[in-house]
């Protein structure tokens, strides 16, 4: 009787009706804004497809003739020279030529201390080349060539003209580094002597860089301070042909200060002057020159102080430069 009256909850009276929703209502909207976006996005493809290949191989964007190359700044460089190393590029696409691989090829040509390297669309390369300044002729041997303050040698261009001081005492074989530093030299050698007296370095013809330490000027028709134009005679009536100055590494400017004001005391000590070595603290060496001591019975060397006369002496008793 209990078991009867008992709630049946363990038991399902009727099977649970599942409802299935119909199509209708707004699924079919749903698979129509798929469908859309589907074709969208297949259309999208082709266009860029389509866009790519255009791009990248069509002729329209293709590099086919040198006159699509554009060079600016170029007064030394060779435009052949740069047109070859766009050689391999020959009917490719602008879009596929690789710009910073062209620059640094371009920047290794000697002349060429900078390049920069832009596209112009559709189909064209423009180039602009910054140019290395010559500071000096380099003499290697018989070889004349171009140097600039940074050590690098620079082949002598067809058309150009160049007044400069020869170099001499590095090559191509010194290292970079080294170079660069004696360059250095020069480069502060120059502009002291030109702050001294504008227009110096024209007397100037061959500064010699084999000595890191030691900046040796030959210079020729050097006048003192008081002198006028021309070539100071000494105390015979007759003059310098060049002379050869030791200027060693600093203090350049004070140095040829000394120079062409105490020159003319020189003379007047020893005669035609073959060398003057001013890398002494507060003292001058002046050597006579060669012909000059043919003539004389006992020839002369000269110690000065800067700030005083030349004292002659004879050969051997006095320091002498080498």
């Amino acid at each position: 009787m209990l078991t009867d009256d008992e709630p049946k909850y363990l038991r399902r009276q009727k099977p649970l009706e599942i409802k299935r929703r119909k199509f209708g209502g707004r699924a079919w909207k749903n698979y129509l804004r798929v469908s859309l976006w589907a074709v969208a996005g297949l259309a999208g493809a082709a266009v860029v497809l389509e866009a790519g290949h255009f791009l990248l191989a069509s002729p329209a964007m293709a590099l086919l003739h040198p006159g699509q190359i554009e060079i600016s700044g170029n007064h030394f460089v060779p435009r052949d020279a740069v047109l070859e190393i766009f050689t391999a590029d020959r009917g490719r696409s602008v879009l596929r030529i690789p710009l910073d691989e062209r620059r640094l090829q371009i920047e290794a040509i000697p002349w060429v201390e900078q390049a920069a390297v832009r596209r112009a669309l559709p189909n064209r390369i423009q180039v602009e080349i910054t140019e290395r300044t010559p500071v000096a002729f380099l003499r290697q041997g018989t070889a004349l060539s171009l140097i600039d303050v940074h050590g690098v040698i620079l082949g002598r261009p067809l058309q150009g003209n160049f007044n400069f001081p020869v170099v001499t005492g590095i090559s191509a074989n010194t290292p970079a580094d080294e170079r660069e530093r004696r360059m250095q030299l020069f480069a502060g050698f120059t502009q002291q002597v030109q702050m001294v007296r504008p227009g110096a370095l024209d007397q100037v013809s061959v500064i010699d860089l084999s000595d890191a330490g030691d900046l040796v000027a030959t210079v020729s028709q050097l006048q003192n301070g008081a002198s006028a134009a021309g070539t100071s005679p000494d105390a015979a009536g007759n003059s310098d042909a060049t002379i050869k100055v030791y200027f060693g590494n600093s203090d350049f400017a004070a140095k040829y200060r000394t120079l062409i004001d105490k020159i003319g005391e020189w003379r007047a000590a020893v005669g035609r002057i073959e060398s003057v070595d001013l890398r002494f603290n507060g003292e001058a060496v002046v050597n006579q020159d060669p012909s000059a001591r043919a003539q004389a019975s006992q020839p002369q060397v000269a110690v000065a102080q800067m700030g005083s006369p030349a004292r002659g002496s004879k050969r051997g008793s006095a320091r002498r430069s080498p």
